[in-house]
């Protein structure tokens, strides 16, 4: 919990400081996975709520840009988060939620707590309870073919990964799917994916998953 505290700390005195200078000015690819499908129907919506959703992971890479005045170019972060209700569900509140952090292992101490504060700033409250912050090599690929994404990967090292493809016919389950809850972050654009891979074996939230195969993806992009 201390951790937690001086982080938010942190974060508050750095945005204090840098917002008597410039905006900030940052843009890169975003990818997401949950263990509820986000792109559905009510029926599969229904049959899940209260029971699934409630795990999710987050993860970021600035292409070009600072964050609090510091350059993050090409840098990762992922939030890995156990929830306590089904996220995206108007009729249950998901917080208090624990929040495990993984920075790039490039990055710098004074780059890991902008990524840090960064990653606060995008997802809210989901990452305001901050139990465990790792540095793992983090590896983000993301396909663009005329604004539509194709296959995008993410591994933080031994700790959490996901991959997925974009959806295709097959996954049409009762034939009225559609984005049924929204991504968990501030993004400028988004598209639902099939997660091949949902991964996470690290500690911190008392739990660990490895899910294939659902409707539970994002990927975007971001720019503020």
């Amino acid at each position: 919990m201390r951790r937690f505290f001086v982080l938010s700390a942190l974060c508050l005195t750095v945005l204090i400081l840098s917002s008597t200078s410039q905006a900030q000015q940052i843009s890169g690819d975003y990818i997401e996975s949950r263990s509820a499908d986000v792109w559905t129907g009510p029926c599969v919506a229904n049959g899940e709520v209260n029971l699934a959703g409630d795990q999710a992971i987050l993860a970021w890479r600035v292409n070009t840009g600072s964050w609090n005045g510091v350059a993050l170019d090409g840098l990762s972060v992922v939030g890995v988060v156990k929830a306590a209700a089904t996220l995206g569900d108007v009729y249950t509140n998901p917080y208090p939620a624990k929040a495990v952090m993984i920075v790039d292992e490039r990055a710098t101490a004074v780059q890991r707590s902008a990524l840090l504060c960064f990653a606060q700033s995008m997802a809210g409250d989901l990452l305001k309870n901050v139990v465990g912050v790792e540095a793992a090599p983090i590896t983000m690929t993301v396909s663009h073919d005329g604004g539509h994404f194709g296959k995008t990967t993410v591994r933080a090292g031994e700790l959490a990964g996901i991959e997925t493809r974009s959806i295709n016919g097959k996954d049409h389950l009762c034939g009225n799917e559609e984005v049924f809850y929204p991504p968990l972050a501030e993004l400028t654009h988004s598209m639902p994916a099939v997660a091949e891979t949902d991964q996470y074996g690290g500690s911190g939230l008392g739990v660990t998953w490895a899910v294939h195969g659902k409707r539970s993806a994002f990927v975007g992009s971001f720019a503020r």
